[in-house]
C-alpha cells in the first residue's frame, strides 16, 4: 500500500505541475466551448442548458486528454521498472493482459471522445466524415466496447457473473454482449455526468477509491497500480475544474474514464457491485435516457430538461449544493457497494 500511495502522489504532482501550461495552451489554440447554441442528440435546440450554463462558454475543454497521457506514460514506466521499483507483480490475470485491457480502453475511448471534443469545438459538422451523426458514434463506441468484451472473455478468460445473495452465473459467450452493455452504458453516464463543475470527476474519484480497497483485498497490484496512478492524477485535476471551473474533461476524459471504470469492475468481478458503486451515474444515465424514451414514444418531454442534475439546477438549486449533495449521495452508493462487495 506504501507503493501505492507513493504513485498516487507521483502522478498527483505530475498533473498539478503540466496542468496550467496545458490550460494556457488550450486557450492559445482556442480550444473551448465557443458557443452557447447547443443541440440534443435529435439536433434540436436546448434553450434551457444554454440558459443555465451560457456563462461557461471558452472555458477550456478537453482536460482528460491530459490524464490520460499523463497516466498512460506513468503505467507504462512503473510496470516495466515494477521489480527494481520493489513492486511485485501480482495479479488475478496475467498482468501484461490485464495491462493491455486497461490501456486500450482508456485510450480508444479517450480517442473517440477527442473526435466528439474536436467537432463541437471546431464546428466541424458540414463534412461528412466530422460531422458524424449521434447514431454512428453510438455504433463506434459498441464496437470498441465489443471489441474490449471479447478480450475479457477470450484474453483474460472471463465469464461469469456473482450475484451476491443469489448465485454465480456462468454467462459462456453470451458474457460478451453484457460486458460490452455494461462498458457503454458507463461511458455515457460519465459523459452525461460532465455538465457541472466538479460533478463527473468527483463522482468518479469516489467509485475509483472504492475499487482502490477492493484490489487491494485480492492483492491485485496490476490494477491497484493503475487505479493509484489515475487517482491521485483526478485530485490534482479536480482543483482546477470545481466551480468554477477553469477546465473541463471534455469527451474524451469521460467517454474513456466511464468505459475504463466499467472495465475496472468486469475484471475485479464486481459486475453488479459495479452500479452500485456507481450509482449516481446510474441515476444520471437514467433520467436522459427516460427522457430519450419519452420524446421517442410520447414526442413529448418527461422533465423540463434532463439529465436530473440540469433538472435539479432548473428548478433553482445552486450548481455547487448540487454537486456536493451528488458526491455525499455517492459517498453511501459506495459504502454500500463495499458492503455487498465483502459480506
Amino acid at each position: 500500500m506504501v507503493q501505492i500511495l507513493g504513485l498516487l502522489l507521483l502522478s498527483f504532482f505530475t498533473i498539478s505541475i503540466l496542468l496550467v501550461p496545458f490550460i494556457n495552451a488550450l486557450y492559445k489554440i482556442r480550444f473551448q466551448r465557443r458557443s452557447q447554441k447547443t443541440r440534443d442528440i435529435f439536433e434540436a435546440r436546448t434553450p434551457i442548458f444554454d440558459k443555465l450554463h451560457g456563462h461557461k462558454v471558452g472555458t477550456p475543454v478537453g482536460g482528460g486528454a491530459l490524464v490520460i497521457l499523463v497516466v498512460t506514460a506513468l503505467y507504462l514506466v512503473i510496470v516495466s521498472l515494477a521489480p527494481q521499483l520493489g513492486i511485485e507483480r501480482t495479479a488475478v490475470y496475467p498482468y501484461k493482459k490485464e495491462v493491455q485491457v486497461l490501456l486500450f480502453t482508456f485510450l480508444s475511448f479517450g480517442l473517440l471522445g477527442a473526435y466528439d471534443d474536436l467537432r463541437k469545438t471546431f464546428g466541424f459538422t458540414k463534412n461528412k466524415f466530422w460531422g458524424m451523426r449521434f447514431r454512428h458514434k453510438f455504433a463506434v463506441q459498441w464496437a470498441l466496447a465489443l471489441a474490449v468484451a471479447c478480450f475479457l472473455y477470450f484474453g483474460l478468460g472471463i465469464h461469469i457473473v456473482n450475484v451476491r445473495f443469489f448465485d454465480v452465473f456462468d454467462l459462456g459467450l453470451l458474457y460478451i454482449p453484457f460486458a460490452a452493455f455494461v462498458i457503454v452504458s458507463f461511458a455515457n453516464a460519465v459523459n452525461i455526468s460532465d455538465g457541472l463543475d466538479g460533478l463527473a470527476t468527483g463522482l468518479l474519484l469516489i467509485c475509483l477509491l472504492a475499487f482502490l480497497i477492493i484490489s487491494r483485498t485480492i492483492l491485485d497490484t496490476t490494477l491497484s497500480t493503475f487505479l493509484g496512478l489515475w487517482i491521485g492524477a483526478l485530485i490534482a485535476f479536480l482543483y482546477f475544474n470545481i466551480w468554477p471551473a477553469r477546465i473541463w474533461l471534455g469527451d474524451v476524459g469521460a467517454l474513456s474514464f466511464g468505459a475504463t471504470l466499467a472495465v475496472i469492475g468486469l475484471i475485479l468481478g464486481k459486475s453488479i457491485a459495479l452500479p452500485v458503486i456507481g450509482g449516481m451515474f446510474i441515476v444520471e444515465v437514467a433520467s436522459s435516457l427516460a427522457q430519450i424514451v419519452s420524446k421517442k414514444i410520447r414526442h413529448k418531454k418527461l422533465f423540463e430538461v434532463a439529465p436530473i442534475h440540469l433538472w435539479l439546477q432548473n428548478k433553482g438549486w445552486e450548481e455547487s449544493k448540487i454537486v456536493f449533495r451528488f458526491w455525499l449521495a455517492q459517498i453511501m452508493f459506495a459504502v454500500f457497494g463495499l458492503w455487498l462487495s465483502f459480506f
